[in-house]
């Protein structure tokens, strides 16, 4: 079944009334970028930047990926805006706290089974390396190869002791290091002095995020699927013109 998608505009005016001033947060991809095959291509749509950096003169800004920090850099965020990477275990600007004897050992582990799992995807199937973790990318791999490989490495990825493992669309990521994009939310959302938070995602990872929030929060999903948000937006195309109507009303 299609889901009902709200109005950009209504979206908008929905968190001009929440207690001011709330954070505003967004995922990346699938919400300020549109899903492409490979994760290099991924560009922000037009004036969705401008627009984010419009917004920051008037409210805390904040975007939290399943990126790393460094990958991230490829967008441009400004110092203006809170940019957080590897779904929260990373905060750009912070040095990252050096992974333990353990977790270095559990990090070469889940690398090898990644590995594997690419191999057995085939041509188009890669493997990403984090400071934290691992990700397989299938988009580009034989769709039901890709995504057998990827159903056997979730399970064997929950076999090691103290790995987390993220899903996503067409990724697997197998973190040595467990953080959550909700964690990172709050910890931004406390630093800026807010009195609630919007958050815009569209990937299983957000919905942490989504069931984290209070009744004076709003959270926001993009695209179908089963969500606790409490609103929904179309696609990226629909989040620039919720971009648009919070700037202008904030103008």
């Amino acid at each position: 079944m299609t889901p009902e998608y709200d109005d950009p505009v209504e979206v908008a005016e929905a968190v001009m009334a929440l207690p001011a001033p709330p954070l505003v947060g967004f995922d990346v991809d699938g919400v300020l970028a549109p899903i492409v095959a490979h994760a290099a291509d991924a560009a922000l749509l037009p004036g969705v930047l401008a627009r984010l950096i419009q917004l920051a003169k008037h409210v805390p800004v904040a975007v939290v990926s399943g990126r790393a920090v460094a990958d991230l850099a490829r967008f441009g965020f400004p110092a203006s805006i809170m940019v957080a990477g590897s779904h929260g275990a990373e905060r750009r600007g912070l040095p990252l706290v050096p992974l333990t004897p353990v977790e270095s050992t559990r990090l070469s582990r889940l690398r090898s089974l990644a590995a594997t799992a690419a191999d057995e995807a085939g041509p188009g199937a890669w493997v990403e390396h984090k400071p934290t973790g691992v990700v397989l990318h299938i988009r580009e791999s034989n769709p039901e190869r890709g995504q057998a490989a990827a159903d056997r490495l979730v399970g064997v990825g929950r076999l090691v002791a103290g790995a987390q493992v993220k899903q996503g669309h067409g990724v697997v990521e197998l973190v040595a290091r467990p953080a959550s994009k909700a964690t990172a939310i709050r910890a931004m959302w406390d630093e800026s002095g807010a009195a609630s938070v919007s958050y815009v995602g569209d990937d299983v990872t957000d919905e942490d995020v989504f069931r984290s929030l209070t009744p004076v929060d709003l959270g926001i999903r993009v695209g179908p699927g089963s969500t606790a948000a409490t609103r929904r937006l179309a696609d990226p195309t629909a989040v620039t013109e919720y971009l648009r109507a919070l700037v202008d009303r904030l103008g």
